[in-house]
C-alpha cells in the first residue's frame, strides 16, 4: 500500500490566494480541505502581501501538507496587474519553501487540461470536474476550486518529476 500524501495547491491572486489539499493514495485521491486567503485591498501593498504570508503560514500549520503545487503565473495584458500577481506568488513559492516543503509549478494550461481534458476550459468547467473528481469537497469560491485542481495536477504529475530529477541527479 502506497503512504498518504498531503498536497497542498495554491492558486495566488493579491486579493484573493484559493488553497487546496488533497490527500494521494497511490492512485486514489480524497478532498482534504480549500479555502482562501484574502487580502484588504484598503491596505498597502506590503500590508496586503505580508497578511497573505500570514494567511499561507497559518494554513500550513493548520494543514501539514507534504508536498505544495503552486500555479505559475499567466501573461497579463496590464503590466501593473502583472506584477501585483507576480509579488503574490512570490510569496505563494516562498512561504512552502520556508516551512521545508517541496514546491513544485504548473502552468494554467496544464492544470486544465489534466483536470478538465482542454487546456482553455473556463471556471465553470474547472469547479464541475473538482465535483466529479472530489465528490466530497465543498468550494466555497472558484479561486478554492482551482487550487483544488493544481493540487489534482499535482498528484497526476508528480510520479513524472520524480522520475525525471532522478534522471538529471544521475547525468550529473
Amino acid at each position: 500500500m502506497t503512504a498518504a500524501i498531503r498536497i497542498l495547491g495554491l492558486d495566488p491572486g493579491l486579493r484573493k490566494t484559493g488553497w487546496g489539499l488533497v490527500v494521494s493514495e497511490g492512485t486514489r485521491l480524497s478532498f482534504g480541505a480549500c479555502g482562501v486567503v484574502e487580502s484588504d485591498d484598503k491596505r498597502p501593498l506590503a500590508e496586503r502581501l505580508r497578511q497573505i504570508h500570514a494567511g499561507l503560514e497559518s494554513v500550513i500549520k493548520a494543514q501539514a501538507p507534504h508536498e505544495v503545487a503552486v500555479e505559475e503565473t499567466f501573461v497579463n495584458r496590464d503590466p501593473q496587474s502583472a506584477l501585483k500577481l507576480g509579488q503574490a506568488r512570490g510569496i505563494a513559492l516562498v512561504v512552502p519553501a520556508l516551512a521545508g516543503l517541496d514546491v513544485a509549478e504548473y502552468a494554467a494550461n496544464l492544470v486544465k487540461k489534466t483536470v478538465v481534458g482542454v487546456g482553455h476550459a473556463d471556471k465553470k468547467q474547472v469547479q464541475a470536474m473538482i465535483r466529479v473528481l472530489l465528490p466530497k469537497a465543498v468550494t466555497t469560491s472558484a479561486d478554492a476550486a482551482d487550487a483544488l485542481a493544481i493540487a489534482i495536477c499535482h498528484a497526476q504529475h508528480r510520479g513524472a518529476r520524480e522520475l525525471l530529477a532522478r534522471h538529471q541527479a544521475l547525468k550529473a
